[in-house]
């Protein structure tokens, strides 16, 4: 089992509070880039179902100690782990750290350079922020759950990768990298305050755009890149499979057309009173042959038609056995760390379990990371 550092983070020091959702995301991520992170978590038990969540996948590639925080001692070896720590992320309610006598203005006093990451649903301030949530609960104020879906319909449940991942653990990664970056070069560290709520609203900063100048309606399923354009949606196959069609250009649209075998002066792609009839002409020609049938078709043109694979499918298409896309671990697949860097390659190991001394000796043999205090390295 290695536990060697490659990447362009190696030799940055993270604490990681454990928790579920973005935070072990966020953490995978910068472990990816070469981070050396410890993270603190109770002892697993058997009855506690949301205790590992994460397991060989998210917990990937870091160390592991247990640990009480509601017991005093613990919680100073927390503390000294802290103060050799480059950074430090945490997912819990607003409150729960300074409680525990974790929070930034004990932590940032042992350790003025630490950059410390908190992530939550509703973010540090505002009426909702103490409120329990979940992704589901963070994306429907933001307009982006609003926004998609069928007219007439309640919006589908887009998993959690709106709200967890893509505003939440995206936009930790993004703040702890920038922080890291004003500490390393000021000798200053700062509180990173990561919203899902926020971060969801800036990632639908395209739509806000399109709304303010007219070319998109705030109504569900009426608009270009939500379903209802017959060009850019998923349709079923003979066999029960689906291939998901993406020729928004002129260019594709034709392309389209012709692997479907449809005369390209049948229709005005972008004239909506005649999407319907050509919604109707796309889903009978896609459901008289099977998905992979289609995919073979379309495989080398540009007419934007690909297959529409299943968790177990996806490692083993072509291209993403050519890319590695995915790893292969222990009789499993999981996918392997992005994006890539040509000057120092990620490496994956599995989770390493340290006793709370041992991960505080680790980090103090180690040499600081951080430049003189006050100056740039």
């Amino acid at each position: 089992m290695t536990t060697h550092h490659a990447g362009p983070l190696a030799g940055i020091r993270l604490v990681e509070m454990d928790a579920i959702g973005p935070v072990p995301l966020a953490a995978m991520l910068l472990a990816d880039m070469g981070a050396d992170i410890i993270r603190l978590a109770r002892p697993p038990r058997a009855d506690a179902a949301w205790d590992d969540v994460g397991g060989a996948v998210l917990h990937r590639s870091r160390s592991v100690a247990y640990l009480d925080l509601k017991n005093a001692e613990h919680r100073e070896s927390a503390l000294k782990l802290i103060a050799r720590a480059d950074g430090l992320i945490e997912g819990f309610r607003p409150g729960v750290m300074e409680r525990l006598g974790l929070g930034p203005e004990i932590c940032l006093a042992s350790n003025p350079r630490l950059v410390f990451g908190r992530m939550t649903g509703w973010g540090q301030t505002g009426p909702m922020a103490p409120r329990a949530g979940h992704d589901i609960n963070y994306i429907s104020l933001t307009g982006a759950l609003h926004a998609m879906g069928r007219p007439g319909e309640p919006p589908p449940v887009p998993l959690n990768l709106v709200g967890d991942y893509g505003g939440g653990a995206m936009f930790l990664v993004a703040g702890m990298l920038a922080a890291l970056l004003c500490a390393q070069r000021t000798g200053q560290g700062q509180v990173v305050d990561a919203a899902m709520t926020d971060g969801t609203s800036s990632l639908m900063s395209l739509f806000y755009a399109f709304l303010s100048t007219g070319l998109w309606v705030d109504r569900p399923g009426e608009n270009l890149l939500d379903g209802s354009a017959p060009f850019y949606r998923c349709y079923s196959c003979a066999d029960g499979g689906n291939v998901a069609v993406g020729a928004l250009e002129p260019q594709f649209f034709m392309l389209l057309l012709d692997g479907l075998g449809l005369p390209r002066d049948r229709y005005v792609q972008n004239d909506r009173a005649g999407w319907p009839a050509m919604e109707q002409d796309f889903a009978a020609a896609f459901a008289a042959r099977p998905r992979d049938s289609w995919a073979e078709s379309f495989a080398g043109t540009d007419a934007c038609v690909t297959p529409v694979l299943s968790l177990t499918e996806a490692p083993d298409h072509p291209h993403n056995r050519a890319r590695k896309t995915f790893t292969h671990r222990n009789g499993a697949s999981q996918p392997a760390p992005a994006p890539r860097f040509s000057a120092m390659p990620a490496t994956v190991w599995e989770p390493l379990t340290l006793s709370l001394e041992a991960a505080i000796a680790r980090w103090e043999a180690l040499p600081s990371s951080y430049p003189a205090a006050g100056g740039a390295a």
